[in-house]
């Protein structure tokens, strides 16, 4: 574990905000590792019920988010376009019945696919200016959004689904207990 993982400062070659940015994404990243570096293919894709998520399930859409989070900021893309690199993340994206045909992968494989994701975005922001952070487009619900907040919500979303995470981890647990 790295020495500096409580702590939110600048970080080697990144920029000072994208450093504290990077500071929180990476501690979000290590407690997701933490759940779930060490679990089986059949806790992987333990589902609570037909409708639910599994934990590969989620761990395919934080890469999916991470992913479509690049092209809506790093690239000067159409809607169109967005729209239809989104559709070539599905079912990860979105979610739901469909994802189902997620499952059957190690650990290994999916922190790899998040890893290599997050290494495309590291570098991103270490040629991106800081000012970019700050840039500010129409974003939801009719109001402004910058940068900064759009890859907050990047590593908000995993935080929040890690609680699914941390759920169904127990629930799993619990059932194995009642069935031996």
């Amino acid at each position: 574990m790295d020495d500096s993982i409580f702590l939110i400062k600048e970080k080697k070659d990144f920029k000072k905000d994208f450093s504290l940015l990077a500071s929180m994404m990476d501690y979000a990243r290590l407690t997701t590792i933490q759940e779930v570096e060490n679990l089986s293919v059949e806790e992987l894709d333990y589902r609570v019920h037909e409708e639910a998520n599994s934990i590969g399930m989620l761990l395919a859409h934080f890469d999916a988010v991470e992913k479509i989070y690049q092209k809506l900021t790093f690239e000067d893309v159409s809607d169109e376009e967005v729209d239809r690199y989104a559709d070539s993340l599905e079912p990860a994206l979105s979610l739901g019945k469909a994802a189902e045909v997620i499952k059957g992968k190690e650990a290994g494989e999916y922190l790899a696919q998040l890893s290599g994701t997050r290494d495309r975005t590291y570098s991103k922001f270490r040629e991106l200016p800081e000012e970019w952070l700050y840039e500010e487009t129409d974003w939801w619900y009719g109001k402004k959004g910058n940068n900064f907040f759009k890859w907050f919500h990047v590593f908000e979303d995993e935080i929040n689904h890690r609680g699914q995470i941390r759920m169904i981890k127990k629930i799993f647990s619990k059932e194995k207990e009642t069935v031996e």
